[in-house]
């Protein structure tokens, strides 16, 4: 092998270049010896191994001895954050998803047994994400522009992560990252990308800016932490912390990259967004599951689907069905109170949760009306641009369920088909609306001309049974969603 490269010509590292250490996003890899390295097309580094990683900057360890966290509590009396000085900038090779995470001691998901110690040897088909601890966990997340005001400052452990991968041998130039959990290190390539499946829509209203959302989706979405606890571990330099934002970046990358833009305009989103939905598969590989906890787990389908799509890959267009999304646990169809048809239930918060939508608002008890308040806030407002995206894609058979469609149709319905059966109670003003006014306006102007397409050939409603276990049931459609 050469001598190592010095860093600064590691921004231009190509196939059989070496390299002794590798830096990215604040974060340096040292090895024992020069070793074969290079880029993905998403600028994440891979390394011919297997590699001895003898040491990682900044240093993973204990905080200062007087170093101290301020624990809050939220609206439910849950706290996240722990005064613990145990571990900062953390390391975790993942091989399976899961609640708890090695990286910093004071989520309150921490375990010391996942965090790397060093130095260790990373593993052929083995990936190693390393992070950068926010010395004050009170900072603004990256995303905070699609924030609510209160929200912009947030209580966040983690500043930075970086993923590094090893591979028995080095990978062709244009290949995409394979996924960081787990072993299976599939290579998809750029010039697989399927283009010409995308429309090309005249843009309504006032396009995002471009180099805004490349940034979103620059660097790796760690969401392998399975609890809520996700909110105060993913780092803010990297990703939105809550599902609300989450599926707002995924909604509104759909509706740009289906725009009628030059290629090279769209290619670093087009990178982005296809490297979540392969990363987001790859957790499934791992035993992830997305389900209804309240407004934490939206927009997690749609990236794999539109990378399956994309790359021609039929494991990640034809999801096995027991994996669960947020969005079709929280959607089926009923007999709501006002004449609903798609209706929306919370599923789980604090527990199992019961459908309430069929019964009238002077009926619901206390977790019923927050279930409608989580339903007006953080779901539905989120989800319009990808359940566009989807159909003028012609993906609806993929998804697999309708009820999602219909009770999108049903929020973004501009008149009230129900004004006459609702007596004393109002419309909610949320609905009709989303967060984001290009979403509001493509939708005016393209869901009436969106592609007829055959929907699911099976739809099912998330029902929980009297011994506390559930599982999804037949769902039957009453007709078009009101």
């Amino acid at each position: 092998m050469g001598a190592a490269l010095p860093l600064m010509s590691l921004a231009a590292a190509a196939r059989g270049e070496t390299a002794a250490e590798l830096s990215q996003y604040g974060i340096t890899w040292k090895f024992d010896r020069p070793y074969v390295v290079g880029k993905f097309v998403t600028g994440d580094y891979w390394v011919v191994g297997p590699v001895r990683i003898i040491a990682v900057t900044p240093e993973p360890g204990p905080a200062p001895e007087d170093d101290k966290t301020e624990v809050r509590k939220n609206q439910f009396g849950d706290a996240g954050l722990q005064d613990d000085r145990r571990m900062r900038n953390g390391s975790m090779i993942v091989m399976k998803a899961g609640p708890s995470q090695g990286y910093d001691s004071r989520p309150r998901n921490f375990d010391p047994a996942l965090s790397v110690e060093f130095p260790c040897t990373l593993q052929v088909n083995q990936s190693i994400i390393s992070t950068v601890s926010n010395p004050d966990v009170n900072v603004s997340n990256f995303v905070h522009a699609l924030m609510w005001p209160r929200e912009t400052k947030s209580q966040l452990a983690l500043r930075a992560a970086a993923v590094l991968t090893c591979l028995g041998e080095a990978p062709p130039a244009d290949s995409f990252r394979p996924p960081y959990a787990g072993t299976q290190k599939p290579l998809h390539r750029l010039p697989d990308l399927r283009w010409d499946l995308l429309p090309k829509l005249t843009p309504i209203g006032d396009a995002p800016a471009w180099e805004q959302w490349e940034r979103y989706l620059q660097r790796p979405w760690l969401d392998h932490v399975s609890s809520w606890l996700y909110q105060v571990t993913g780092p803010s330099e990297n990703q939105p912390s809550y599902g609300r934002e989450f599926s707002r970046v995924v909604s509104m990358a759909s509706l740009m990259l289906m725009l009628d833009a030059p290629k090279e305009r769209k290619e670093k989103l087009m990178i982005g967004f296809v490297q979540l939905g392969i990363d987001l598969h790859g957790l499934t590989q791992c035993g992830r599951q997305w389900p209804g906890d309240g407004g934490h787990w939206s927009g997690r389908k749609w990236p794999i689907l539109f990378a399956g799509l994309m790359l021609g890959d039929p494991d990640m267009q034809n999801l096995p069905p027991e994996i669960i999304f947020q969005e079709d646990q929280q959607t089926y169809y009923g007999k709501g109170w006002c004449g609903q048809t798609a209706l929306f239930q919370m599923v789980g918060h604090h527990g199992p949760r019961q459908p309430y939508e069929e019964r009238t608002p002077d009926t619901w008890d206390a977790m019923d009306r927050r279930s409608e308040s989580y339903r007006l806030c953080c779901t539905a407002k989120a989800w319009i641009g990808t359940a566009l995206a989807v159909q003028w894609i012609k993906a609806k058979r993929l998804w697999q369920h309708d009820a999602y469609f219909d009770y999108c149709d049903r929020w973004m319905n501009a008149s009230d088909p129900c004004a006459l059966q609702r007596g004393k109670f109002r419309r909610p003003r949320d609905e009709g609306r989303t967060f984001d006014a290009f979403v509001d306006a493509m939708w005016a102007a393209y869901r009436p001309t969106a592609p007829e397409q055959e929907g699911a050939s099976r739809n099912l409603k998330w029902v929980w049974r009297t011994n506390g276990q559930g599982g999804f049931v037949p769902n039957s459609s009453d007709g078009k969603a009101r």
